[in-house]
């Protein structure tokens, strides 16, 4: 492994930890790791790069369309869940990592409540759009692993060079 490979796979594992943690853009990290990698071996990594592009393009979009519809079809506002998760962004700043699992939440069910005007309708559809959140997280994250296992195979096994 060189330098580049090393970097690429701190990148890898940044963008991982930004897909748990959305205060990174963590596909478009992995993304751009990959095509610097890309970039320096050449040959069949474009390959390698075009197999991790269309894991993290069907992880992204999985983690907005599969939940979203869900949440959508429950009849929870798009505006709440932008509105909580901009909470959610605050919170992770204000209480570090804990906030983001405080104030998502928390804010959630204030607006659900405001909304509905009643604590156990609030209550269940927050819980939906929290667990719906999570899946389309656990999507993203899941799909991300398999673009970095692509990435690692393909470093340690085809395109590393002798030793």
């Amino acid at each position: 492994m060189d330098l580049v490979a090393i970097g690429v796979g701190i990148a890898i594992l940044v963008g991982l930890v930004g897909i748990v943690l959305p205060v990174l853009p963590g596909s478009a990290i992995i993304a751009v790791a990959v095509l610097v990698w890309a970039f320096d071996t050449g040959g069949w990594a474009w390959l390698v790069l075009g197999v991790v592009l269309v894991l993290l393009a069907a992880g992204w979009s999985a983690s907005y369309l599969v939940p979203g519809r869900r949440v959508a079809a429950s009849g929870v506002p798009r505006s709440t869940l932008v509105v909580a998760g901009l909470a959610g962004l605050v919170g992770f700043f204000v209480l570090p990592v804990v906030g983001l699992l405080v104030f998502f939440p928390a804010a959630l069910y204030l607006l659900e409540y405001r909304r509905l005007r009643d604590s156990t309708a609030a209550w269940a559809s927050a819980w939906l759009a929290i667990r719906m959140t999570a899946l389309g997280m656990l999507l993203e994250l899941g799909l991300a692993l398999l673009a970095a296992a692509t990435w690692l195979v393909a470093e340690l096994t085809v395109f590393a060079g002798p030793a």
